[in-house]
């Protein structure tokens, strides 16, 4: 403050002494004030700035929407909508594929097949028949297995025949007609014994020679 005082006498006004104090604190609130003034204005010419700032982004962002119908956003958004739908739809198609077929496999471990090519191609029907899948198991498979068998049954093992000659070559050694079994030759009488029918045809056929003209 004293500078400014001493500018002043040297454009020829001259404070007396008495006085030089209280116009230095005069001078000294002046200052205060204007410093005051001077922050809050600075204050307010930031928000100013700040809310303009914002209000030229929201111009920009609403420019963005400049030519776009909100009909098309809402069918372009149902589009979207739709994809991931039919997506999450082809997904859970293939898990139950997957899954129809494990258990179809399982299903299918004890039935003897004529061929590779035969079971491939009944498991195939199976798959087509609509039949459906609910707690691991096949829905009516069986029912639709007795079907095939019978409208063809060359895909399937004669579970009857295989059975038979598996009992004859147990009954006869081979080349002879005759069994030996651990107990000596087998009689006609020992084939008539036979409880099962099936084995007792087995035993038969294969010791004719028993049964001839004259036995």
């Amino acid at each position: 403050m004293q500078k400014l005082i001493d500018t002043l006498k040297s454009f020829g006004i001259e404070i007396p002494e008495d006085k030089q104090a209280d116009v230095k604190k005069a001078l000294s609130e002046h200052y205060k004030n204007a410093k005051e003034v001077a922050k809050t204005l600075s204050k307010i010419e930031g928000e100013r700035d700040n809310w303009k700032e914002r209000a030229e982004t929201a111009e920009e962002t609403l420019k963005g929407f400049d030519g776009i119908d909100p009909a098309n956003v809402k069918t372009e958004l149902e589009t979207w909508k739709q994809k991931a739908a039919d997506a999450e739809k082809e997904f859970n198609a293939k898990i139950y594929d997957r899954d129809f077929s494990d258990a179809l496999k399982a299903a299918l471990d004890d039935v003897k097949f004529s061929s590779e090519a035969a079971k491939k191609a009944v498991m195939t029907e199976i798959k087509e028949s609509g039949l459906k899948l609910k707690d691991g198991k096949i829905l009516g498979l069986s029912d639709l297995i007795g079907q095939i068998k019978e409208r063809d049954a060359s895909a399937f093992v004669d579970e009857q025949s295989e059975k038979a000659k598996q009992q004859a070559a147990r009954f006869t050694t081979p080349g002879t007609g005759r069994s030996t079994g651990g107990t000596g030759i087998m009689t006609k009488d020992d084939i008539m014994k036979i409880k099962d029918p099936s084995e007792r045809q087995a035993a038969i056929a294969q010791n004719l020679n028993l049964f001839g003209k004259g036995e």
